[in-house]
């Protein structure tokens, strides 16, 4: 059984992998902290997990959270995690980090976020669909919500060298935004709305850039994301720009869906869509459905992947991290559908 312990257990994440891991048969949630709740029930903060737990929130140390846990979630906000993650894996914990400060290299982060990194120390982008190395990893840098179905989105196809450019359009459901009410997630500001932001600077840019550069260098991004008035999910539209020499074979809906079968062959969250993805497919699962279609007589190729971005986007996501690096196999805990309708 691994024990497990979640630093910053009050957000949305931190109520969220609570939620999973009730039922997950091989881990045990043994310590979960708040400095500002400490002495109070879980439930108090997750209403959703009364009876369920009966846990406390805790204001530990690292220290102390590293002796009672094998595997310590950080749910902490951005520019955080850096005081706790050291500390935690000195002393003998290996972490999974839901905030930004360990998925991109020191100079990125510092860029992107306008912070010195305090605490520099060496993480595996914990995107397992490209990163079986997760498995030996002490640290992993849990990636973004909008990175992980933009990147999933149009990986294989980065990956066979087709692709010059991609153009993504995100959109977000409100809890994105997190826990603490904002202008933009206020009722009557976002209901019967769609709401544009950050058009060409959000920070999740770094991440979509870092892994599909990798797959395939000199591939061009751009990314816009919007809120739309939904509580869960994102749905990304990538409209996809063939090299030149690779327009035909975007074209070919039959390579394409081979060159996507190959690719995901070993990675069973991911599900290739008989139609349009829907939200309410994956909602409240860890699963990431895509489908395709090619422009006539041109050289784009439409992508369209849909997440929750509370699971696979993040809590779900950090588990089946956690799973590979305890040896289990990655759907453990995780194997069941979204909420339809």
């Amino acid at each position: 059984m691994i024990d497990v312990g979640i630093v910053g257990g009050s957000g949305y994440t931190g109520g969220e992998l609570l939620r999973l891991l009730a039922n997950h048969p091989e881990a045990k949630v043994t310590a979960v902290t708040s400095r500002k709740l400490s002495g109070k029930p879980v439930s108090l903060v997750h209403p959703h997990l009364k009876s369920i737990y009966s846990l406390n929130f805790e204001a530990l140390s690292a220290k102390e959270a590293a002796e009672r846990c094998d595997i310590v979630f950080t749910g902490v906000p951005h520019g955080t995690a850096m005081d706790w993650v050291p500390e935690l894996l000195d002393a003998g914990a290996r972490v999974i980090d839901l905030s930004s400060d360990y998925r991109l290299p020191v100079d990125v982060f510092e860029k992107t976020y306008g912070m010195k990194h305090r605490a520099p120390r060496e993480a595996v982008f914990g995107l397992t669909e490209l990163h079986p190395e997760v498995a030996k990893a002490k640290l992993v840098g849990n990636p973004g919500c909008y990175p992980t179905g933009a990147t999933l989105a149009v990986a294989p196809l980065a990956k066979a060298g087709l692709v010059d450019r991609v153009v993504y359009d995100s959109k977000s459901g409100i809890s994105g935004a997190g826990i603490d009410p904002t202008e933009t997630s206020h009722y009557p500001n976002m209901a019967q709305n769609v709401i544009p932001y950050k058009l060409t600077t959000h920070r999740h840019v770094p991440e979509i850039k870092q892994e599909l550069e990798r797959l395939s260098p000199g591939i061009r991004v751009n990314f816009t994301p919007h809120v739309i008035p939904s509580v869960r999910g994102i749905l990304t539209t990538a409209h996809v720009f063939a090299r030149e020499d690779a327009v035909e074979t975007l074209q070919d809906k039959s390579k394409v869906a081979q060159i996507y079968r190959d690719f995901y062959k070993n990675a069973p969250f991911v599900r290739m869509a008989d139609s349009i993805p829907r939200l309410s497919s994956v909602r409240g699962s860890n699963f990431c459905d895509i489908s395709f279609e090619p422009e006539k007589d041109s050289d784009r190729l439409v992508v369209i992947s849909a997440i929750d971005n509370l699971v696979k986007g993040a809590s779900g996501q950090a588990i089946q991290n956690m799973n590979l690096m305890a040896g289990l196999d990655q759907k453990t805990g995780l194997w069941f559908p979204g909420m339809a309708p």
